[in-house]
């Protein structure tokens, strides 16, 4: 076999929230569409915790949190009048939301010749504009559903990428692309212990910004630790 057929094909695997970005982007986006756009939505603030106890007590899933979020503070609007609410989002972010040390990795996967992939629970609908700043064109993230007319609607197409399911949907992305796991060479960076399947599933396990659950599991297992802040 050629060397270049012997060459690993380098993955670079990147959650979103907390590991690129300094805080969470969906609740934050869909308080500032309510706040702008929809301020009467913010009059449902106390179904909203509601919501969040449900999901705290384990009564309703994480996804089912995340539509029922949607409904309540974002409604139905179109593509057409989200966009501008997402360009606005997208460009505070990157003004301060965003770790310098993602940013420099990111840069330094790419000229090692890395193809990187976004890998990220948050909604696809405004994720897209995030990746497309970012410079990155592969992603998977949780799927949104819309009408006949595009408008949005509180539901999930598929999984909600997160845990166990984030695993799944890079391993669908991986074979919708023609990528077999050992033809790959996979670098994954998150900061949260939810992302476990993928960290023990790639070759190197990056623990960045981790959180408490995160920061005991890579000292265990060995896993490198960075911290952007």
């Amino acid at each position: 076999m050629s060397d270049t057929l012997a060459t690993p094909i380098r993955l670079a695997i990147y959650d979103m929230d907390r590991t690129i970005t300094r805080y969470p982007t969906y609740t934050p986006f869909m308080l500032a569409w309510a706040a702008r756009h929809r301020p009467w939505r913010l009059l449902t603030a106390p179904l909203v915790v509601a919501c969040l106890l449900a999901y705290v007590g384990k009564w309703i899933s994480r996804g089912r949190l995340k539509t029922l979020m949607l409904a309540l503070l974002v409604g139905r609007p179109s593509a057409t009048q989200l966009q501008p609410a997402i360009d606005r989002f997208v460009d505070r972010l990157f003004a301060g939301g965003i770790y310098a040390g993602a940013l420099a990795q990111i840069a330094t996967d790419k000229a090692a010749g890395a193809r990187v992939i976004l890998a990220t629970a948050s909604y696809d609908f405004y994720v897209d504009d995030i990746a497309a700043r970012l410079g990155v064109s592969e992603i998977v993230a949780t799927r949104s559903v819309w009408d006949a007319g595009q408008h949005i609607l509180p539901a999930i197409d598929g999984e909600n990428c997160y845990g166990p399911a984030k695993l799944a949907m890079v391993l669908d992305y991986l074979a919708a692309e023609g990528l077999a796991r050992n033809a790959c060479h996979v670098t994954f960076y998150s900061d949260h212990h939810s992302d476990q399947p993928v960290f023990d599933w790639a070759d190197v396990a990056v623990a960045t910004n981790p959180n408490r659950k995160l920061r005991a599991l890579a000292l265990a297992r060995g896993w490198q630790i960075i911290d952007w802040d």
